[in-house]
């Protein structure tokens, strides 16, 4: 039996396909444990350590920091008995020549660098963290796909001719001859530059191909055609005095970031566009004047039990919606085609936007909490999303979600529902303006509640209701709580 295991990227939960390998925690040489963290790979959901499935030595890591991986594609390799002396090896004693052979999925799912320009970092060939060259151990790149195909016009570089060339030029076999402008460089090979680069040129009356490119693999870029433009102004007017250049306008790909769309991001596009395109969405708005919350929070926070919770409006929110479904539970429901499923339980989700984007986690069985338990779930909940570290399992089964836009500094919103709920309540943000109270207008803190629910599910009449009682509780949570509970 094989000392050499692979160890495959395993399904992490909810049926996830791929993940993105954040950074690995062991390198090539280590001696791990069994159950150690060895890798941390975000998914669609969450980033998660996985530990190892065997103890033993690091043989290769074959896929690098950055790279999306498919569930099941193999790692890295372990040798389970390093203690058992040296892997069988060739001659020279290579330790590689023991390691399994690579399967299809491993090498499908690995990135290759474009045929033109500068390698990426994280691609075959290009850099990677401390400064290596991301190359798989142990696997290698696709010989095929990886190597550039041939240029019209390159010819091989007889090695002599490569010493006088400057570190910045392209090769040439030949002696450099200035060409006329034709769209060729020295001779007679192409120029190397991009559209907009061309155009550039063209608008300034620069000549591409009396050019020596600074970009990669020689090619020109901008700063070379600005810089012989200049350079030509100069010479043409020594006398004048110049005001600064107009630049012409430019505008293209080279002007552009793309951002690759994973993770959690791609979670949520295609929740949203689901959701938004089956379940018919309708909002209503609800302003309240919340002076006597907020009044009612000052008085939480100045007991003595409470002086080490942390007390927000969105708790009081958060109760407000919890009785409001014990008084409305088809509001708690999922659409199931051919039925309406009700829920007796509530898992209350908290939108939170973290450093990967909007994450949902939920409270489990929130109902039954007390008001502190509920402001300690609550508490533990944003801190684990802002450190990453929030479970897939954490993120599922939600039944109704509350966003507080409000931190923001946004009034409300037209929150879109998440797939299998059927309302969400926008909370935003508490201001003081002038009010009508008692007959007189007044500063009071008043805020602007949105909900938007599942026109298949909710009607008009539930939805109002619903929306109101969270209102009547803001209002006076004294009075809703004696009156309700």
């Amino acid at each position: 039996m094989s000392r050499i295991k692979e160890f495959n990227l395993p399904d992490l939960g909810e049926g996830l396909t791929e993940g993105e390998i954040l950074a690995w925690l062991v390198k090539v040489g280590d001696v791990i444990e069994l159950n150690q963290p060895i890798v941390e790979v975000e998914t669609a959901k969450a980033a998660v350590e996985i530990p190892a499935k065997w103890a033993g030595q690091v043989q290769a890591i074959f896929h690098p920091e950055g790279s999306t991986v498919e569930v099941g594609t193999p790692i890295i390799a372990i040798d389970t008995d390093p203690g058992a002396g040296p892997i069988e090896a060739s001659t020279t004693g290579a330790p590689a020549a023991a390691l399994p052979t690579p399967s299809a999925a491993s090498l499908a799912a690995v990135e290759v660098a474009p045929t033109e320009g500068a390698v990426e970092p994280g691609l075959i060939g290009g850099p990677a963290p401390g400064g290596r060259t991301a190359v798989l151990v142990g696997y290698g790149p696709r010989n095929t796909a990886a190597k550039r195909r041939p240029r019209k016009g390159d010819t091989p570089v007889p090695a002599q001719a490569a010493a006088p060339v400057a570190p910045v030029a392209p090769a040439s076999p030949a002696p450099v001859v200035t060409a006329p402008s034709n769209g060729h460089g020295p001779a007679g090979g192409p120029v190397l530059a991009k559209p907009p680069v061309r155009k550039l040129a063209k608008d300034l009356g620069v000549d591409l191909a009396t050019l020596t490119g600074s970009g990669p693999l020689g090619s020109i870029t901008r700063e070379d055609v600005q810089r012989a433009a200049s350079g030509t102004t100069a010479a043409a007017e020594p006398l004048a005095v110049s005001a600064p250049a107009t630049v012409a306008a430019s505008f293209g790909a080279d002007r552009e970031q793309r951002i690759p769309v994973k993770g959690v991001r791609k979670l949520t596009a295609e929740n949203m566009s689901r959701s938004a395109f089956t379940a018919p969405h309708v909002t209503e708005f609800l302003t309240v004047d919340v002076t006597r919350a907020m009044k009612a929070l000052d008085r939480l926070r100045n007991r003595r039990e409470w002086r080490d919770v942390r007390v927000s409006p969105l708790l009081l929110v958060a109760k407000a919606v919890l009785l409001a479904v014990k008084r409305h539970p088809m509001v708690n429901s999922t659409w199931a085609g051919d039925e309406i499923v009700v829920k007796d339980y509530v898992n209350l989700g908290i939108a939170a936007a973290t450093e990967r984007g909007l994450i949902v986690p939920n409270i489990k069985d929130a109902g039954r909490l007390s008001l502190r338990e509920l402001a300690d779930a609550m508490t533990d909940l944003v801190q684990t999303a802002k450190a990453g570290k929030t479970s897939p399992s954490d993120m599922s089964g939600g039944t109704l979600t509350i966003t507080n836009v409000g931190v923001f500094g946004v009034d409300t919103g037209t929150p879109i529902l998440p797939p299998g709920e059927s309302a969400i309540l926008a909370f935003g943000a508490v201001r003081e303006m002038p009010w009508v109270h008692k007959g007189k207008v007044r500063p009071r803190q008043v805020t602007t509640l949105g909900l938007s629910f599942d026109h298949r599910i909710i009607d008009g009449e539930l939805g109002s209701k619903f929306l109101r009682d969270i209102g009547e509780f803001l209002a006076d949570p004294e009075a809703a709580l004696l009156a309700w509970t």
